[in-house]
């Protein structure tokens, strides 16, 4: 029961932190994750950027089963240069062994063997590369597909979990995309919501899709 009340105080301090201005959105994420991900499960970071989002989720798979699975994907080397020495530094040895960093796109999502294990959480981090060239965006139309195929590789009781940027050029287009896509799964298997800043047109905007 500690547990519980522990969890749920957390969740509580980072959504507060978020509506307040205090918190980052991937930190509500973050916290989302942890009721949704457990030890040993396979887990897709589909956009690893630097790698904060992976590191988070292979604290939440790691265990001393040794089965749970991180697959990290980027089509941008450069991304994966960066999380794979930011996992380095942040990591230990076996920890480090549940990471598979893949040079994809993240439509590309279907193409990810994970060791006939079912995929617990898909993590969408959209946008550019952080310290990286801002001409270079996750597009809508691949992130349609990337949607279409984390859908399919989900387990009941699983989660995709979208943080969609609208401030670059590319973006508004993307998150209309990822909201309709959202829009449109079936009330019978799927729970979708949304959290947005009303007043703050550029902010990021969080959208969890839960499958039943």
């Amino acid at each position: 029961m500690s547990d519980v009340v522990n969890f749920l105080g957390g969740l509580e301090d980072q959504m507060v932190g978020y509506i307040f201005g205090r918190r980052r959105a991937t930190d509500v994420a973050h916290s989302v994750w942890k009721h949704v991900v457990r030890e040993g499960d396979t887990v897709v970071d589909a956009t690893c950027g630097n790698g904060h989002d992976t590191l988070a989720l292979v604290k939440l798979v790691a265990g001393e089963s040794g089965r749970g699975r991180v697959y990290g994907m980027d089509i941008q080397e450069d991304a994966l240069r960066s999380t794979s020495c930011f996992l380095g530094q942040s990591l230990s040895t076996q920890e480090m062994e549940l990471v598979k960093l893949l040079p994809m796109c993240h439509s590309k999502l279907a193409e990810i063997d994970p060791d006939d294990a079912s995929v617990r959480l898909v993590a969408f981090n959209l946008g550019y590369l952080p310290g990286g060239d801002k001409a270079i965006t996750t597009k809508s139309e691949t992130t349609r597909l990337a949607l279409e195929a984390a859908g399919s590789i989900i387990e009941p009781g699983g989660l995709i979990s979208t943080v969609v940027y609208v401030g670059h050029p590319n973006g508004r287009e993307e998150f209309e995309t990822v909201q309709a896509f959202a829009s449109g799964l079936s009330t019978e298997n799927w729970v979708c919501c949304k959290l947005q800043m009303l007043n703050r047109p550029l902010a990021p905007v969080l959208i969890f899709m839960f499958k039943r």
